[in-house]
């Protein structure tokens, strides 16, 4: 799994297969004790991980000590930078070596880490992760790829990309088809995804000249890729069952991530407010407390966290910055999962294959027609 031998998790066998998780401990708003928190909370559960952590180490020496779940399974590399909110691109750039965001990228890079989870600013982790493991041969822009609460069989949808770019021409388009297919086989378990380009309309005459382009592209490459293709999809089918991946461009999806968020605790607020209102409502809150346990972890976004940075040479998550241990655990667990299917080389197999076949279908354009297009 890694090509540096990893430390020794207490209590396994040598031999036994590891997971290493390399996870920047600052970025949260929560501050690094919710970081340990969340670790601990994970490792409880999963006995085959290792953690390389990344912060002050005095600082973390404290908050780990306190954690028996953390004994013998963590090593915490200094740095004493932090990346934050406000950080500017180009001033991240001069400071970012001794941050703790660059060291849990560079365990990644090295291979002494699988994947890497961070809560920090987002557009600095794209950034540096671009930097740092590069972006797969044959990818022109990385995407980050959110799971969505749905009605589908598997509980959630993919969509991309939530934010990495806000431009997307029909090329970037069709690739997060095929990344998000991918990431829908590996991490839902889904042997033929359904994908969906999402427009203003289902109609095929609606959407910009580069959405029918993408249209086209994606229909093309949906049998070599295994993967089914829907066609235009809407805003409404984004939580629904008529696809399981969901393709937009970066302003689309970030735009609608936030709102989905937004509306999710707005609908708690007003239930909260509903069963407040009167005696009576507040003895049906009684009567209807497992149900209404059931519908707020269904809603909680904290149980759902985790964005992937898909087409780079590695793996990253991306947890909300304003997670609390059980959200850095729910971070956590996905990238344990995708740890664990060796997914990032799948997707990269997928990448090189599709731009093969892009590659032998130009070559077959350009025989039938030797002028060729002059755009």
């Amino acid at each position: 799994m890694t090509d540096t031998p990893s430390p020794t998790i207490a209590g396994l066998e040598p031999s036994a297969k590891q997971v290493v998780i390399s996870v920047d401990a600052m970025g949260s708003d929560k501050g690094p004790a919710a970081v340990v928190a969340g670790c601990s909370h994970f490792a409880r559960l999963h006995g085959d991980t290792f953690f390389i952590l990344h912060g002050p180490k005095a600082e973390l020496e404290k908050l780990v000590a306190r954690k028996k779940h953390l004994n013998g399974r963590y090593e915490i590399h200094d740095a004493p930078g932090v990346v934050s909110m406000d950080d500017k691109p180009g001033q991240i750039m001069r400071t970012a070596k001794n941050t703790s965001m660059w060291s849990a990228l560079e365990s990644v890079r090295t291979k002494k880490a699988t994947v890497c989870v961070s809560c920090g600013n987002t557009g600095a982790l794209m950034m540096l992760s671009v930097v740092r493991l590069r972006k797969i041969p044959g990818v022109y822009r990385p995407a980050i790829s959110v799971l969505w609460p749905s009605r589908n069989k598997q509980g959630f949808n993919v969509m991309l990309d939530a934010g990495a770019d806000i431009r997307a021409d029909e090329r970037d388009l069709l690739q997060y088809a095929l990344m998000g297919a991918s990431y829908a086989r590996n991490g839902l378990n889904l042997e033929r995804p359904r994908v969906g380009l999402l427009n203003v309309g289902t109609e095929e005459f609606k959407g910009r000249a580069e959405m029918q382009a993408a249209n086209e592209l994606i229909a093309e490459n949906a049998k070599p890729a295994n993967f089914e293709y829907v066609g235009f999809v809407e805003g409404s089918d984004i939580p629904g069952n008529r696809c399981d991946v969901i393709v937009t461009d970066g302003f689309t999806g970030n735009i609608a991530l936030k709102t989905g968020e937004g509306t999710a605790s707005l609908i708690s607020d007003f239930l909260r407010e509903a069963f407040n209102h009167t005696p009576l409502s507040k003895l049906a809150a009684v009567l209807a407390y497992p149900s209404l346990q059931r519908l707020r972890k269904r809603i909680d976004p904290r149980r759902v966290n985790g964005g992937v940075f898909l087409g780079l040479n590695g793996t990253v998550v991306k947890s909300h910055g304003s997670a609390d241990a059980t959200g850095v655990s729910a971070a956590l667990d996905l990238a344990y999962q995708l740890a664990q299917s060796g997914f990032n080389e799948k997707l990269a197999a997928r990448i090189s294959a599709a731009t093969m076949l892009a590659s032998d279908a130009a070559d077959t354009d350009d025989e039938a027609d030797p002028i060729g297009d002059p755009a």
